[in-house]
């Protein structure tokens, strides 16, 4: 058991420095004043059955400064609540909103309506927003400040994650976390490969040029990872960018308890990995490197708790990082644990046909 102990400890202490290694180097977007950008730019938002989202959202995206023109782009994807009168008590000279066509056949729900936002808009720059989202007022500017400055055609500022209840405490830190603990961001940009692209459609800018010559969401239709497809399908194009920390300048809460938590996860973590095998071999690293490494350490193994506390050093970096949840880092080997059933769930739900999300079937 001594063994197995030390090689999972040298599993986690690459995790950690890999981790270090991306807290000093990943992109920050920075909350500051930017020279007013003259280009046009598109701000387009999908809402269906976001009612308690749309105050704060609109006020956010209205509040913009920096942009010298731009426009704001709802649209109201075929809701059954009162998004559509909520978004009627708004009105300013840029803000469009658009109702929502029928989806057709072989496309899913967001991706159709953010390709009918983007052939309504008229921006050089799309900027996709999620509804959850709240942008501080230099959110968009900066972004692009930072996007214009590293010469790429698309920007992922992914938001700092708020988490309130249990669960998400537990649960929400992890996604983040696994991408700043397992991929080399600096490397990733030069290498510029679609596997290696890291991305969140929270909060997702890109050219308008290179949008339209990728395929836009008409290239990735029926992908339930609408941001990770959209990202590597600008990749295999020709087009750079890659993820930056955005945690100064926009904030999101995904889910308000842990059904919606559940459900949300549980509809694509099944597309994650690629295969079942894919998501077995996951969910089987993660068993290793985060649940393992306690276990062994509370059978008498000391390597066991040097490879646990490994992984609560890397969980720590990346939540002072981004200012996002600490108090849940000792227990990680919890929350891979409801990571793992998540994609099992996903699994066991996509084999019987009951994905569903906002009353649409996946």
């Amino acid at each position: 058991m001594q063994n197995l102990a030390e090689f999972l400890l040298v599993i986690n202490l690459v995790i950690l420095a890999i981790t270090f290694l991306n807290t000093f180097t990943v992109r920050v977007v920075k909350s500051q004043e930017m020279p007013d950008l003259h280009d046009l730019v598109s701000i387009l938002i999908p809402l269906r059955n976001e009612s308690q989202n749309v105050p704060g959202l609109i006020e956010s995206v209205l509040s913009q400064k920096g942009l010298s023109k731009f426009e704001v782009v709802l649209i109201d994807d075929n809701s059954s609540d009162d998004t559509a009168a909520q978004i009627s008590k708004y009105s300013a000279p840029n803000l469009n909103v658009i109702s929502g066509a029928a989806l057709p056949d072989g496309w899913l729900g967001k991706n159709f309506a953010c390709y009918q936002l983007a052939e309504k808009a008229e921006g050089e720059y799309l900027v996709f927003v999620d509804a959850d989202v709240r942008l501080a007022p230099h959110a968009v500017s900066s972004s692009i400040a930072l996007m214009k400055h590293l010469d790429w055609d698309f920007i992922s500022p992914y938001p700092r994650q708020i988490a309130l209840t249990f669960l998400e405490r537990v649960a929400q830190p992890l996604l983040q976390w696994s991408w700043f603990a397992s991929l080399p961001l600096r490397l990733s940009e030069k290498l510029s490969r679609p596997s290696m692209v890291v991305a969140n459609g929270q909060f997702f800018i890109v050219k308008r040029a290179a949008y339209l010559k990728s395929g836009g969401h008409a290239a990735i239709k029926s992908e339930v990872l609408d941001d990770l497809e959209l990202g590597r399908t600008l990749v295999r194009n020709g087009f750079s960018g890659g993820v930056a920390d955005g945690s100064k300048v926009a904030n999101c809460r995904m889910y308000n308890n842990a059904a919606e938590l559940i459900e949300g996860y549980s509809k694509s973590q099944w597309r994650a990995f690629g295969s079942p095998f894919g998501a077995a071999l996951a969910a089987l690293i993660l068993f290793a490197s985060s649940i393992l490494p306690i276990t062994l350490g509370l059978s008498g193994e000391i390597f066991g708790w040097y490879g646990y506390f490994a992984l609560v050093a890397s969980r720590l970096l990346v939540a002072a990082k981004t200012n996002s949840v600490m108090s849940s880092a000792s227990l990680h080997p919890l929350s891979a644990g409801v990571w793992i059933y998540l994609i099992i769930l996903s699994w066991y739900r996509k084999s019987r046909g009951e994905l569903i999300w906002r009353g649409r079937q996946i």
